[in-house]
């Protein structure tokens, strides 16, 4: 376990079941078991990313302070998923409808690279749905590119 606090930025989602309900859920639970809440983003509703599907996702951003190592995090995050009832297929390809995504977009100013983890999540620029709760409240966090969120949402494509 590493000392102090970290600060770390997380984006959730879920297109199945009470999608609302749900986030909010991870968002207590996330606040219960991995740190201290600092800063919550509305929620917002996004089309599919990456695959076809009929239902729509909620999306938000959030900022927590940790005690946690970044694989604790991540394993806590996942945990709190398969609470919530998110089951992984290891033979499925791709992405697919979920009840419940948590990803760790950032830990402190950390690149990490290992087998299970990728910081900062390498595809986040390209997301809109991520991009725009956490610009809601962090739009001068900056991304290793050297560019804010606000720029890298800036940026995207319309659509």
């Amino acid at each position: 376990m590493t000392t102090g606090l970290h600060t770390t930025y997380l984006s959730l989602g879920s297109n199945q079941g009470d999608r609302a309900a749900l986030l909010q859920q991870a968002i207590a639970l996330l606040g219960e078991r991995a740190g201290e809440l600092r800063a919550v983003s509305s929620l917002y509703q996004t089309q599919p990313w990456g695959f076809d599907s009929p239902h729509p996702f909620l999306n938000a951003a959030l900022c927590l302070q940790t005690p946690l190592t970044p694989e604790e995090l991540l394993q806590t995050t996942q945990q709190i998923e398969k609470e919530l009832g998110r089951t992984r297929n290891p033979r499925q390809q791709g992405y697919a409808d979920r009840k419940i995504d948590i990803d760790i977009l950032f830990y402190d100013d950390r690149k990490i690279e290992t087998p299970s983890l990728t910081l900062p999540h390498p595809l986040m620029t390209q997301r809109r749905f991520v991009l725009e709760p956490l610009c809601e409240i962090a739009p001068q966090l900056r991304h290793p590119s050297g560019k804010s969120i606000a720029q890298l949402l800036a940026e995207l494509p319309a659509g």
